[in-house]
């Protein structure tokens, strides 16, 4: 399994992924579900991943692959975020035809392509997909649900990046706390509207000290809140 949660906020994009897969208890690998498309000052697209290890890798090799030929429509010749995940979606498509795979795979694309503003898209198996919008700014693949509450409750398209990046990481810690097959370490990108900037990316790991700092403030901090909960009065 996996959890990866994705953010288009006003002022930039947030990106956050685990990196465990499993195939049992007694079969846990490490594999990066964060993928970084960049070309100088024209687009940076970054790309995550979740489901089906073989289906999402075949998706991202080839669309790697076909980014280094010029001949062909890629994703540093797409001329909009659109056209970018209509590409990942036909991909996807055409991996899951080819090898019978199940419908496990999904997608969250974002970024920005000079021309046009910061999109976020979430991309199903059957290579359909939605985009964020204001009301609803961020996207979750994977393990999603016990994440998700913090998230509803903090995040806005006016949060700032520095909020929403701590945000997603208590999110994530309420994911590796409840679910064993989401694991470290995070990749975590964050990006500035219009910078066109692919440099802050960050792997965050077990001996990370800021993580571990918010991670342990934020659970002494909600059992202090619990504990001064008014007494129960159900009549």
């Amino acid at each position: 399994m996996t959890y990866c949660v994705a953010m288009r906020l006003a002022c930039g994009m947030i990106f956050v992924s685990d990196s465990r897969t499993n195939a049992g208890v007694d079969h846990i690998s490490t594999f990066k579900k964060l993928h970084v498309f960049h070309r100088g000052d024209d687009r940076t697209l970054i790309m995550q991943s979740a489901g089906n290890l073989a289906t999402t890798q075949s998706v991202i090799n080839l669309l790697q692959h076909r980014a280094q030929d010029a001949t062909t429509q890629n994703l540093y010749t797409v001329c909009s975020l659109y056209d970018a995940a209509v590409l990942v979606g036909q991909t996807l498509k055409e991996v899951i035809a080819r090898d019978g795979a199940d419908f496990t795979a999904t997608f969250i694309l974002g970024g920005q392509i000079r021309g046009e503003g910061m999109r976020l898209f979430h991309i199903y198996a059957e290579g359909n997909f939605i985009e964020a919008t204001v009301d609803t700014p961020y996207f979750q693949i994977g393990e999603s649900k016990y994440g998700k509450p913090i998230i509803d409750r903090i995040v806005s398209h006016d949060t700032g990046l520095e909020q929403a990046v701590q945000c997603a990481l208590i999110s994530m810690d309420s994911t590796l706390n409840s679910n064993l097959s989401v694991g470290l370490p995070l990749d975590v990108m964050i990006y500035h509207s219009d910078s066109f900037d692919d440099s802050r990316q960050y792997a965050i790991t077990a001996q990370h000290d800021y993580f571990s700092e918010i991670r342990t403030l934020w659970g002494s901090c909600l059992r202090s809140v619990f504990d001064k909960l008014p007494p129960l009065r159900l009549e």
